[in-house]
């Protein structure tokens, strides 16, 4: 008798187990890709977000990916670019977690006139998803390169496109979207260099990822507030978790970027992302930063992209690791 109810003991803690893992594998998982280990630093950017059927989306490398050879990054499916800005396309990266300072990196291993974000996507034989002007340049660099000019993809405003469970889309971002002199080949990108201009991009874009479990994530890349992030992020698209750039002065700063999230598209939850600061120590906010600001103005729950934690986000933008 003690072993029958000892077996039904065993067997229901088994049911339970693995209920709760399939439970965490409906779940989305996001882990920041920054500078210095467990902290949210000047430079940092990057995210890699992983659907529940595996898929891998890499959003904006920048400078703080140590190249395709970051142990970091594991395989990468798409990697996505919201504008040509060196900070988000990487002109310059990190040789090595943890170099230089949270609040000055050390990035100094150059990536032009290639980007970090073509140099990963070639050697993970990843997509580059992009919108407006950029599919073309990113097709030309991976041609130059030996690589497959096909796997540079647009997607441009109201269009989307699907890798493996993850539907990408394009929203507008109000920002600039210059390429700097130094990503173009020749006598036209000295010219560019020497005249103080850059070629014109088209538009930047934010992104709505539409997961495999139901999850809705708009991305902001670089922008103000804008129309759209109330008709089509918020009424069409009805994100639920946004990664939001928070940094002032070229991009909304905490107390617009908080207008965003209250007023105009109402989450479950928000990420900080964009900063320009050593914003945390310790993992934890720094008193009197803009991070610190943001997350006091904020209505939801605003979570730190710590460089190498992975947050975990159920269907309806709720966090449910690493919270």
């Amino acid at each position: 008798m003690v072993t029958k109810h000892l077996t039904r003991y065993v067997l229901a803690g088994c049911l339970v187990a693995a209920m709760a893992s399939g439970a965490q594998a409906e779940n989305v998982e996001i882990t920041p890709l920054g500078s210095h280990d467990g902290e949210f630093c000047a430079f940092d950017r990057a995210m890699l977000l992983v659907d529940p059927d595996g898929t891998r989306i890499l959003y904006d490398v920048g400078r703080t990916v140590a190249g395709p050879d970051d142990p970091r990054l594991g395989n990468v499916d798409a990697v996505l670019i919201s504008h040509m800005h060196g900070d988000h396309v990487g002109d310059r990266r990190i040789g090595k977690v943890n170099a230089g300072t949270c609040g000055e990196p050390d990035a100094s291993v150059t990536t032009t006139p290639n980007t970090n974000s073509v140099e990963i996507a070639l050697a993970k034989n990843a997509k580059i998803i992009t919108g407006s002007e950029m599919p073309q340049f990113f097709a030309g660099k991976m041609k130059a390169l030996g690589g497959d000019p096909a796997n540079s993809l647009g997607v441009r405003f109201g269009g989307s496109h699907k890798i493996g469970g993850v539907t990408i889309t394009t929203v507008p971002a109000v920002h600039s979207n210059g390429i700097s002199g130094a990503f173009i080949d020749g006598q036209l990108g000295q010219l560019l260099t020497e005249a103080g201009l850059t070629a014109y991009a088209g538009p930047p874009t934010g992104y709505v990822l539409t997961f495999s479990n139901g999850l809705v994530v708009y991305l902001s890349g670089d922008t103000g507030v804008t129309a759209e992030q109330k008709t089509v992020v918020a009424e069409q698209y009805k994100a639920q978790l946004v990664v939001m750039n928070i940094g002032g002065v070229f991009t909304t700063g905490p107390a617009e970027a908080a207008h965003v999230i209250n007023t105009i598209i109402k989450p479950k939850a928000v990420i900080a992302s964009h900063a320009n600061e050593a914003a945390t120590q310790g993992g934890q906010a720094v008193a009197g930063s803009k991070t610190a600001t943001f997350m006091e103005a904020t209505d939801v729950p605003v979570y730190l992209p710590l460089s190498g934690r992975t947050l975990s986000f159920g269907s309806d933008g709720a966090c449910t690791v690493a919270c």
